[in-house]
Parts: C-alpha cells; structure tokens; sequence
C-alpha cells in the first residue's frame, strides 16, 4: 500500500525501510517498517516529521518532489526519537528559513541529539497552541511518555486529520501491507504492546482529547494511514491502554530443557481443548518471538506458565519473558503455573513470587508439578488444571 494524496493539501512522503533486521535493536519485523512523514500545502507549508537517518536521501527526494520548487516554512516536530527525528538537520540545512516546531519537553533534547544552536529557528507549542497555514489549522496536544516525554500529537482542522505520533503504529512496510494476511490487529498489538504498553494512563489521557475532536483520518508515523471505521482502531486503543483482556483466551508460555516440560504444556492445551471451546494459544518461548509472546499474554484474560526448574531457580528465558511483562506491567489477568524438576523443583515458587508481585493477578490453582516426565499422575494433576481454567 502507498499513498500520494492523504487529504485535501496534506501528502504522503514517507518512507518504506525493508532493509532492517531488528525495530529498535529488538523486535524482529519480518515485513520491514515504515517511517512516516506528511507535507502539508497551503499559504504556508509543514513538514510532519522527518524519517530515519538510514533513508534520509529517498526522504529528501520524496520531499523535493513534493515541494515541486516551493520551500517549507515549518518543521513539525512531533517525536525526537531517530526513527522519526534522524533527519532533521538534514532539513534544516537544506531549507535555512525553516523554522522547526516541538513540544516544550523537547526543546532540550534537541542538544542531545544535534549539536548546532538552531537559536530562533527553533519554537515550542503549548497544549492547545494553533498555527494557521493558511485554510488549513494546526493544533498541538501534548502527549508525555506515549512513549516519550516530549511527544506531542497534531490536529488539523480543515481535514480533520490527527497526526498521532507513534500512536497507532503498526510493525511493516506500507509496500508490504498485502503480506500481511492477519489484517491490522496483529501487529499493531505486538507494537502497542511492546514499544507502547507501559503507560496505558498516558494513552488514556491522549484518547480522552481525542474524543474531543471529529477524526476522520489519523496519520501514524508507523504503519498505514487509517480512514475508515475509526471507531474500530480506537477501540482497541482504550482496551489495550486499560489493560483489560481484549479476547477471552487461554495462552500457554512454555520453555523446556530436554522436552518434558514442553510435552506437560503442550499436553495441557489438548486437555483443554478436548473438554471445552475455549481458545488456546501456545508458544515455546525459547524458540518463538519472545515479543509476540508478550502480545499474546495481554491479548487473553488467562496465562500458563510452563517451565523447569534451573540452577536452583526459573530457566532463564522464563525469567526473561517474566520481566518483559513486568516492565510492561502485566495486570488484570488470571495465571497458572507448572513447574518441573527432579531433585529440587522451585520454579512454581519462583513464577508465583514473580507474577503475585504484578497488579491484580490472581494465581489459579493446584501448581502443577512435573516430576522429571509426564506420567499418568502429571496428566491427572493437569486434567484438575484445565477444569480450574476453563471454569
């Protein structure tokens, strides 16, 4: 999918990177990114941000055929985070009358990552600021820690267009859309999740502006432009950022050391399955996206953790995956366990302690102890398990 015209005056120049391996030096995007940027035409003309550094010359010549000889009179600077602030200097050099716009938050952090002194070529926009261009209205909300402290989001008015910074961002490339044959959720929860969750509050606060305004396109710097049943995406949006579950679900974590520990957990899910509609998801956590393990555990209102015991503790990729969902604080769930050991097991008690000290989680009993390899007492115990589950 590419796009030309966004909206009356307002162009896609963005840019697709099919060339990255890992999105912020962790998450693996196998249909590449996309980095974002908007040109805005009227009396005045703004740039919407800028793109990563590592395709700042196929920007500049989407930019240049854009302007077709006209010269910019703002840069708006809605996030400072590389991907999208790369280029900046770039734009500034090449267009020295340009003034460039950022929250107050971000005024400082413009000497982090840029060492020149843009002096008066450089203003901050406070909540609620507008800028006219001509027909055409910007307005400036802030938008702190969604995910950076200096974000802010832009509303123009004539269109009715919100430029949402990273929110509603989606992994892949807009050239790469029709790969992506499980429609737009999918992604864009591993990348809500992932880059985003942490600070529901910060998108709750963003999505009660939002309401206040008549939306008909949001313009993400990830991801494909949104038009149409709007309700549907921002509905996502507040399930998400209240770390509510939004399907009902069992997710199956599990990772194993010589295979039994993946035969309980994978045994588990059959029982479950045989006795009930319930849907279950499984991942091998050492093997799988760790990151869309972590999706998929937000995404259900129930959790198993299935793992042995490891130098007199938890197998360190369960560790892993536990700590990735505390950063991103895991909440509102149910999760049981299941543990395996031969001498000495305390992962059970090491998962327990670990997720009891998440918010509201509630532990669903018996823990389930895998003694070496499944026997006909462990497929008993776990029986027990999957009737507390589906209950």
């Amino acid at each position: 999918m590419t796009y030309d015209i966004v909206a009356q005056g307002v162009k896609y120049i963005g840019v697709d990177d099919l060339d990255i391996d890992l999105f912020e030096g962790q998450y693996d995007v196998p249909l590449g990114i996309s980095y974002n940027s908007y040109l805005i035409e009227d009396e005045k003309i703004a740039i919407m941000d800028t793109v990563d550094l590592r395709k700042v010359d196929e920007w500049m010549s989407n930019l240049d055929k854009a302007l077709a000889g006209r010269t910019p009179d703002y840069l708006i600077v809605q996030h400072l985070e590389p991907d999208h602030a790369g280029s900046i200097m770039t734009a500034m050099e090449k267009y020295p009358s340009m003034v460039a716009i950022c929250s107050q938050r971000a005024e400082p952090m413009f000497k982090r990552f840029f060492d020149v002194e843009l002096g008066d070529r450089l203003k901050t926009a406070k909540e609620g600021e507008t800028l006219s261009l001509g027909e055409h209205q910007l307005q400036f909300f802030m938008a702190p820690m969604v995910h950076w402290p200096e974000v802010m989001v832009t509303y123009e008015h004539l269109t009715k267009t919100l430029f949402a910074a990273d929110g509603f961002g989606k992994f892949g490339a807009l050239s790469k859309e029709e790969e992506d044959d499980e429609g737009w959720a999918c992604e864009a929860r591993r990348y809500y999740f992932n880059i985003v969750g942490k600070y529901g509050a910060m998108v709750q606060q963003l999505l009660k502006k939002a309401a206040t305004l008549d939306i008909q396109t949001i313009c993400p710097l990830h991801g494909p432009i949104l038009t149409e049943d709007l309700g549907y995406y921002i509905g996502l949006y507040d399930t998400w950022s209240k770390y509510e579950p939004e399907n009902e679900g069992i997710f199956i974590a599990y990772c194993s050391m010589h295979g039994n520990t993946a035969q309980a957990a994978l045994k588990l899910a059959d029982i479950i399955r045989e006795k009930s509609d319930v849907k279950v998801s499984t991942s091998d956590i050492a093997r799988d996206d760790l990151h869309e393990a972590v999706e998929d555990a937000f995404r259900y209102d129930r959790m198993v953790l299935c793992a042995p015991t490891y130098d007199g503790d938890v197998m360190p990729i369960m560790e892993d995956f536990i700590n990735h969902l505390r950063i991103k604080t895991y909440r509102n769930r149910k999760v049981a366990i299941v543990e395996n050991g031969t001498w000495a097991p305390v992962a059970g008690k090491k998962m327990r302690q670990a997720m009891e000290a998440m918010e509201n989680i509630t532990i669903i009993e018996p823990i389930v102890t895998v003694e070496s390899v499944v026997k006909t007492k462990t497929i008993e115990e776990l029986t027990v398990l999957a009737d507390a589950l589906i209950k």
